[in-house]
């Protein structure tokens, strides 16, 4: 976690179409994304996550929009940020090890 706060891998992913979520990793240039309607992250720690849906960032990214890379970065910060935040609260309660044994996994899935 230290290494993070002053990485820009975040938005650096962000403006590559990479979005990181508590479920995997979505390519956001996929063609898969084309036709989701369903939001960034529902559950998202982000304006922009309730906001704007999959299909619309795709449709950003292919159309070259700096926009597409906006809401990529601000979303991957607040992930990171969330992330962090709740790593925090494991390592109080004392279960880090579990929690990061399972969170990893999941988050470092390909979507």
């Amino acid at each position: 976690g230290v290494d993070m706060f002053d990485c820009v891998m975040p938005t650096r992913n962000g403006r590559n179409g990479m979005l990181f979520t508590w479920n995997g990793i979505m390519n956001m240039r996929n063609k898969k994304w084309e036709n989701d309607f369903s939001l960034i992250d529902p559950d998202g720690a982000s304006f922009v996550d309730r906001t704007y849906t999959k299909a619309y960032l795709r449709h950003l990214f292919v159309a070259g929009e700096m926009f597409a890379a906006m809401i990529a970065s601000e979303h991957n910060l607040a992930f990171y940020l969330d992330l962090v935040r709740t790593a925090r609260r494991h390592i109080l309660a004392g279960d880090f090890k579990s929690w990061k044994d399972v969170t990893v996994k999941r988050i470092m899935t390909r979507l």
